[in-house]
């Protein structure tokens, strides 16, 4: 009998959790570990601009810069259109970084989205916002010397949503009550909180009475 010829070896495979996700993140649905992995695949900005592009959403990187001591841009580009979705940014093409385009395009997919049409049964057209980047402290600088992670383009300020069937959802006109609207809201709040490092609504102070706060940040805060 002729000897059994030799078996090539192989490396064994990574296991899931130590292996990159792959064009995946954006279109899985929200859990336990969905901050986790949106802090590991945003840490490398080449990394963070593949998962964003695999989702197609286009993202543009922009060389870094310093503009003071305080505000700059590292890691950041500017968000286009997301061609996996209906929905667009209003303003469009909006300058923040990749961690915090990711985070909001996750956002937009598994909570914004699909809330929409569960609560209000329309989808969502148009998101306004009142931007990201702005050189400047906390509240405006009312009242505060902390400096804002809108300087550094790590938060966006949601204003609300325009639907298909031409209503207009606002965080200023629709938060409080018990209205599908304010149900809606405080839906997209809660989720936001799962997925952005600190989220700040209506219910923490009278300066985001008419936005949410979305930071993708190391932090940990939710109201």
């Amino acid at each position: 009998m002729l000897p059994e010829p030799a078996r090539p070896s192989y490396p064994a495979a990574p296991s899931r959790t130590e292996a990159p996700l792959v064009g995946a993140l954006v279109d899985l649905p929200l859990g336990g570990n969905t901050r986790e992995a949106l802090i590991r695949e945003s840490a490398d900005l080449r990394q963070c601009v593949t998962q964003l592009t695999a989702a197609r959403v286009n993202f543009s990187p922009v060389p870094d810069r310093v503009n003071s001591a305080t505000c700059g841009l590292t890691g950041a580009g500017v968000l286009g259109a997301d061609m996996g979705t209906v929905a667009r940014m209003s303003p469009g093409d909006v300058q923040m970084t990749c961690r915090t385009a990711l985070a909001l395009s996750i956002w937009r997919r598994q909570s914004l989205e699909p809330a929409a049409r569960e609560i209000l049964g329309s989808d969502v057209i148009q998101i306004d916002h009142m931007g990201a980047y702005a050189c400047r402290n906390v509240n405006n600088g009312a009242g505060s010397t902390r400096i804002s992670a809108h300087s550094q383009a790590a938060a966006l300020d949601f204003a609300g949503v325009r639907l298909r069937d031409g209503r207009r959802i606002t965080v200023l006109n629709d938060w409080n009550g018990d209205t599908p609207e304010a149900r809606f809201l405080r839906r997209i709040r809660d989720d936001a909180c799962r997925i952005f490092g600190t989220t700040l609504s209506p219910d923490y102070n009278a300066v985001h009475a008419d936005h949410l706060h979305l930071e993708a940040t190391d932090t940990r805060f939710c109201r």
